[in-house]
């Protein structure tokens, strides 16, 4: 679907509200990863000159202590993020980051393991109190049209930041005798890089600031965790966010293994699964907007999940028919090699559509959140997601010993997370219909349609409103729901509840059925009441005043049922118009079928036009007639 004015996600990288947000955060995230590798590899291959224990025990014990202040300190984080102005709380966490790395570079230079081990756990610290002022702040400074964009530049920048930190801290310590003073000096000028950038971030208030902070994690967590799920697409949103946190360390804790077991590679068979899947994440993030329409399309959940599973399930089989079996266990094949081998690049693909379809899955339920949530409670809301995300990959990590303790094999596993994946996705789908629907109606404007909405700032963000539109085809409403930001309540002819999939469809999204007064006028009168309801609710609404569908592609009599709405419900009315849908396959044109499946041709064009919003006083029939007429014009 495409819009008019439409400005690339790109150019946020050249505007102040965004730019130095993004290069801090980036600078952050590679910090981060670049000190924790270079530690990690460290204590795994020079072990014994640091600590007595074993490297398999430290290797596990970083991470840990890493993820620990999200269960600790997430709470309190998310209520400072509440209280204290952004961009100044940026430039605090930055300063601890230079403080934190000096620390660590006493401990490089001094040999002394304690000491970066209390880095570790004070970066942990430091990523705990950045990450809710991370998500909050780009509600704060971006359009609801820009979130998904902003998002997905967030996600690609944090991935491509992780990536590049894994692979220098590994490359550094590894390769040169001043290995370790590199990264001690490193660090801490990248440090300084991000305070640079966090110096540009504008001001950007604090939603709360006269806000009490309650300093018990536990109390303040079963708080948050009980306010999100008050509001039932934000709490199994942010439910959908930790699933994917456990389904990516169910797969990239195997990866180091699996390189080495099952690939017979050397350490660069595993640092290319790690980049492609990094840059796969990277590219489906940068996607999103693109395929959303620059709008929180959250029709690509349900894509991006059966991505995971589907891919997951291929690098099974494409893991079994791997020629690397053959080589002799002696030799350790690097990358090169690896790709030499038969099916190796068909495993490369699962691996990157894995990150693809992860960037799809994720990207959207950020911006749903933001969207979605209490601007006030948006802080510690990203906060006790961080400490559900934390639990999910304890118990992803508790999982995987279990399954590999069963007898599982490393590609057995990777089978039976995306298999658990496909089990979650339908249970999430199931509790909140939404998610499916949004994918059904994306599905169809971009398979067999290209649709331009015209003036879809028009439709309102928030707050009642009754939408007009001509009635052309039988998935009109299909394609007004995927224009629009938010849901829709649609009025439709009881009759197309008895059809199997587009019955299906409407009751999912909670349409209103409506009948006329001679043949049900007890199922008239409810609907009006229902419309009414939803109006007070501050729901959108949306009716087709012809009352039946087009037999000639032209618009019919405007019925009067839209003056009895306006009269209960004082609300603004929104015309809107359908263009390219007449002679569809389901219109009621009369030209023969062949002629009308092969007319339109593969990605039809359609467009709907958005008109000025009327207010309530001037509504009638007459007036919203000739307004959706001049909208549509000629093109039927």
């Amino acid at each position: 679907m495409t819009q008019a004015n439409h400005v690339s996600q790109f150019a946020l990288l050249k505007q102040r509200r965004f730019a130095p947000f993004f290069w801090t955060q980036f600078l952050g995230a590679f910090n981060d990863n670049l000190f924790k590798t270079a530690l990690i590899v460290v204590l795994t291959f020079d072990a014994a000159s640091w600590t007595s224990l074993s490297p398999s025990m430290v290797t596990n014990l970083i991470p840990g202590l890493f993820i620990l202040p999200y269960v600790l300190f997430s709470a309190t984080s998310g209520q400072i993020a509440e209280k204290y102005e952004k961009a100044a709380l940026v430039r605090f966490i930055k300063w601890a980051e230079i403080a934190i790395m000096g620390i660590a570079a006493v401990g490089w230079l001094t040999h002394t393991l304690w000491l970066l081990i209390v880095a570790i756990v004070a970066m942990g610290t430091h990523s705990t109190l950045f990450g809710p002022v991370k998500y909050s702040y780009m509600p704060q400074q971006l359009k609801p049209d820009e979130l998904t964009g902003g998002n997905g530049m967030v996600e690609m920048g944090t991935f491509v930041g992780i990536l590049l930190g894994q692979v220098f801290g590994d490359v550094i310590v590894m390769h040169g005798s001043l290995g370790i003073e590199v990264v001690a000096g490193i660090t801490i000028a990248f440090a300084v890089l991000g305070l640079v950038a966090s110096h540009r971030i504008p001001v950007t208030p604090a939603p709360m600031p006269d806000l009490r902070i309650a300093w018990n994690p536990v109390t303040e967590t079963i708080r948050n965790l009980k306010h999100s799920a008050g509001n039932r697409t934000v709490f199994l949103s942010m439910l959908g966010n930790s699933w994917f946190w456990f389904y990516g360390a169910m797969v990239l804790a195997q990866f180091p293994v699996y390189a080495m077991t099952y690939l017979h590679g050397d350490h660069s068979v595993f640092v290319l699964l790690l980049t492609v899947f990094s840059l796969g994440i990277g590219a489906g993030s940068l996607l999103c907007e693109k395929l959303s329409g620059r709008k929180v399309e959250i029709g690509l959940v349900p894509f991006g999940s059966i991505g995971l599973s589907l891919f997951g399930i291929d690098l099974y089989f494409a893991s079994a028919g791997y020629g690397g079996h053959a080589v002799s266990a002696t030799v350790a094949l690097d990358a090169l090699g690896m790709l030499a081998q038969q099916g190796s690049w068909r495993i490369v693909f699962d691996v990157i559509m894995i990150g693809v379809f992860g960037g799809f899955f994720i990207v959207p339920l950020f911006a749903l959140i933001q969207l979605r949530c209490d601007p006030r409670h948006l802080s510690r809301t990203i906060a006790g997601m961080n400490i559900l995300n934390a639990l999910f990959m304890v118990a992803a990590a508790g999982v995987a010993i279990l399954l590999l303790g069963q007898g599982l094999t490393i590609p057995e596993l990777f089978l039976a997370t995306a298999v658990m994946n496909a089990i979650v996705a339908v249970y999430i789908f199931s509790l909140v219909p939404e998610f499916l629907m949004r994918f059904l109606a994306w599905l169809l404007i971009h398979t067999v349609h290209k649709v331009k909405v015209i003036e879809a700032e028009r439709i309102p963000k928030e707050g009642a409103a009754v939408l007009v539109c001509n009635h052309v085809s039988y998935v009109d409403a299909v394609v007004i729901m995927a224009a629009s930001p938010r849901p829709i309540r649609f009025v439709m002819d009881h009759r197309i509840f008895a059809t199997p999939i587009l019955g299906w469809l409407f009751r999912t999204g909670k349409a209103i059925p409506i009948a006329p007064s001679k043949e049900d006028p007890w199922l008239l009168e409810k609907a009006y009441v229902d419309i009414a309801h939803a109006l007070h609710d501050g729901e959108l609404v949306c009716i087709f005043p012809e009352g039946r569908l087009t037999t000639t592609g032209e618009i019919n009599e405007f019925k009067g049922g839209i003056t009895k709405i306006i009269e209960r419900s004082q609300v603004p009315v929104i015309p809107m118009a359908l263009r390219g849908l007449w002679g569809h396959l389901l219109s009621r044109s009369t030209d023969n079928l062949f002629e009308r499946a092969f007319r339109k041709g593969l990605r039809s064009r359609l467009a709907l036009a958005v008109g000025a919003p009327v207010a309530p006083e001037s509504v009638t029939p007459e007036l919203l007639q000739r307004e959706v007429l001049a909208l549509r014009g000629d093109w039927k």
